[in-house]
């Protein structure tokens, strides 16, 4: 909320359904379009070009409800007025009637093999899991709830349109996917997708939840924005923003094992149903990957999964940090967690047991996935140990054993847990970046890529690795605002792809100039090629040497371009969602924490007394950003599993929509001790940016 507005803005505000589902009988609003500052009430049939907003195409997910809403909250007007608080004072004066229709909000109610689906499910199966799970000699089953959650990003939606000549639209979004606000918009104006230019600088926070859900505050502002021709700012207040917008899914996860007496899982059933909310959304895609990652570090030897997405009369779930993933992996850790309490060992033993293989001779082949994609460089054996000495684990857990033999109400224990990450976007076509980098005279450099910029360090990263290429003081490179009139076809920033994606192609785009320049420099002093050397701001050629600048501008003299579009395409992936099978990921990421907690039986008050994180990042390109993510992530799913509850009341109204009733970790929550730790190891498996 930081851009200037043009003179004459105009500021809107959303009016929420008050029911749950329901046809709208009528919908009065003269009282809201004669309220003081009002200049215009957008309803459905104010959308010049489609009414839908649906990121995956799949027409379910109107910009404006039309003669139905599916959720409490869904939008179904918005009120254009001279300020911000007259929008929303006016949106009260509503006056709308329903005819009430039935409605689910909790998917406990529901037949996950039955009920309505958002999109197809998935099922993934290597193996009989049937029959390894009947003949092994010890079978349990369970079923168990992980709640969603709210993103809660410091900085809510926002977005800005200013109308230019004939069709064109400048849009400035709080968005992670410049180009899906780019065609949603062109969609819903009727207009082709060269008309509208979004700009993206940095955003206050996103954590997926600014991935597609800004689509619609951006349509909104452009529809308004061209019927009056002035600037049009929509900015929900933090209420109307977690009504309106989409969470973290959450699941029932049901599930069967069988083992043996010694904790070896022999197989392995799963049913992953979430709560998809009234439209698909990206649904698909996150349970997806909920079942690419049931299987978390462990090899299971037959496995049957299962995904059913289903419909509730809830807001559309959308993308979080992890995806689905952290779901996944909750279920893994449930089995193994009930595998070790049944056969009475520690879990950490019963995890170590079950890990995937380092090699498919070695191990007996225990390194292919329930999607039949080869666990290649798997170092999760490597993480743990060095986490297991580091965190004293063993010393510890002898030490919490005599601690609560002598402690009545205050209890502590200690869990060692690891992690298998797939890095890439499972819809192949996403795994894909482009970069526009330029030299100019004086040797400085100007970068824009696709990639945004949420408080993650992406920029800087990504200049690091144009300034490591040009071999220039980073404060030579200067990123500009992401903008699809510079960079087309961005994919979101998002799956844990973002540096690696922009890195590569900005690199790319980087290395194309170096390689002309060093063609330059060979030709004109008359050197071997590989006698021109790129040292920190000057260029070593034959036996002199000359500033960067220097070279920049006799190259130019002597007419060398100096601007390079770059690009990159992640190699060797490939998915057939049909069969189950593929290569969905280019590589794992891998990690383990170590976490003391400490409980007091009679309230329930806990505290996290220690916690220790060795996570491999291959070559960081910036470790202080690097450490703050992990350090990061922990609370954020620490709060996710603990403080933060979405709760829908019997009228399937979300209650817990604000500060005062949804919590998030505060900064004294964070563990007393908490160490974070990058795998410095020299081997690489496959190029990096650096």
């Amino acid at each position: 909320d930081d851009m200037p507005e043009p003179a004459g803005t105009l500021h809107g505000c959303l009016g929420l359904s008050t029911a749950t589902h329901a046809a709208i009988a009528s919908m009065d609003l003269s009282a809201v379009r004669t309220a003081p500052g009002v200049v215009d009430v957008l309803t459905a049939s104010d959308v010049p070009g489609e009414n839908d907003i649906s990121p995956t195409g799949r027409h379910d997910e109107p910009v404006l409800a039309d003669g139905k809403v599916q959720f409490y909250g869904q939008p179904i007007f918005c009120v254009i007025a001279q300020t911000r608080e007259q929008a929303r004072r006016a949106t009260r004066l509503a006056k709308v009637e329903y005819k009430e229709l039935p409605f689910v909000t909790d998917i406990g109610e529901l037949d996950p093999r039955k009920d309505k689906l958002v999109t197809p499910p998935l099922t993934l199966k290597r193996g009989d899991a049937a029959t390894a799970i009947r003949q092994a000699p010890r079978r349990l089953k369970g079923k168990m709830r992980v709640g969603g959650q709210e993103h809660f990003y410091l900085e809510g939606h926002i977005a800005m349109a200013i109308p230019g000549e004939d069709q064109d639209v400048t849009i400035y979004s709080s968005t992670q996917h410049p180009s899906e606000v780019q065609h949603m918009v062109s969609h819903a104006l009727g207009v082709p997708s060269n008309a509208i230019t979004v700009e993206i600088r940095r955003m206050g926070g996103g954590f997926g939840g600014k991935e597609t859900q800004g689509n619609q505050f951006a349509a909104l502002a452009a529809i308004a924005a061209k019927k009056h021709h002035r600037a049009v700012k929509i900015r929900p207040d933090r209420d109307d923003d977690m009504i309106a917008t989409g969470k973290r899914h959450d699941f029932l996860v049901d599930y069967e094992v069988g083992f043996d007496d010694e904790g070896n899982i022999l197989g392995v059933d799963f049913m992953f149903a979430a709560r998809c909310g009234f439209s698909s959304d990206l649904s698909g895609p996150v349970t997806d990957r909920a079942l690419f990652h049931c299987d978390n570090s462990y090899f299971w030897p037959a496995v049957h999964a299962q995904s059913a997405p289903l419909y509730t009369n809830t807001v559309s779930n959308t993308a979080f940090r992890g995806f689905g993933g952290p779901q996944g992996m909750v279920g893994a850790e449930r089995v193994i967690d009930e595998v070790a309490f049944a056969v009475g060992k520690d879990p950490l033993e019963i995890r170590k047991k079950n890990f995937y293989g380092t090699s498919g001779d070695s191990e007996g082949g225990r390194n292919i996935t329930p999607y039949h994609q080869t666990v290649e460089d798997n170092i999760i054996q490597r993480i743990v140990a060095e986490l297991e000495e580091s965190a004293s684990y063993a010393r510890r857990r002898r030490e919490i054993s005599a601690f609560n033999a002598n402690s009545r109400f205050i209890k502590r224990g200690l869990a060692l847990t690891p992690v298998k990450f797939g890095i890439s976007f499972t819809a192949t076509h996403y795994n894909q970046a482009g970069a526009l980098v330029h030299v100019y005279t004086d040797g400085s450099v100007h970068l824009n890529h696709g990639g945004t910029e949420m408080g993650q360090g992406l920029y800087i990263k990504v200049a690091q690795v144009v300034a490591e290429e040009f071999q220039i003081d980073l404060d030579q490179v200067k990123i500009t605002a992401t903008t699809t009139g510079k960079v087309p076809n961005t994919s979101a920033t998002a799956a844990s792809s973002g540096s690696d994606l922009n890195g590569m192609a900005a690199q790319n785009g980087a290395r194309q100039i170096k390689d002309r320049l060093t063609d330059f420099a060979a030709e004109k002093y008359q050197v071997p090629r590989d006698q021109v050397l790129f040292l920190p701001n000057r260029v070593r050629i034959g036996n002199q040497e000359i500033a960067f600048a220097d070279l920049v501008k006799q190259a130019y003299m002597a007419r060398v371009q100096l601007s390079a579009a770059g690009f990159y395409k992640t190699p060797k992936i490939h998915w057939n969602r049909d069969k189950g099978e593929g290569r969905p990921f280019y590589y794992f990421a891998y990690g383990a924490s170590c976490s003391e907690v400490s409980v007091d039986t009679l309230t329930g008050e806990y505290m996290v007394e220690r916690t220790d994180i060795l996570h491999d990042c291959g070559r960081s390109l910036n470790r202080a950003i690097d450490i703050g993510q992990i350090e990061g992530g922990f609370i954020q799913g620490m709060g996710w599993l603990t403080t933060e509850e979405l709760w829908w009341d019997a009228k399937g109204r979300l209650r817990t929509h604000a500060p005062s009733t949804y919590k998030i970790p505060l900064a004294s929550d964070r563990p007393k001790i908490f160490n974070v730790t990058l795998a410095d190891w020299p081997e690489a498996g496959e190029p990096t940016i650096h």
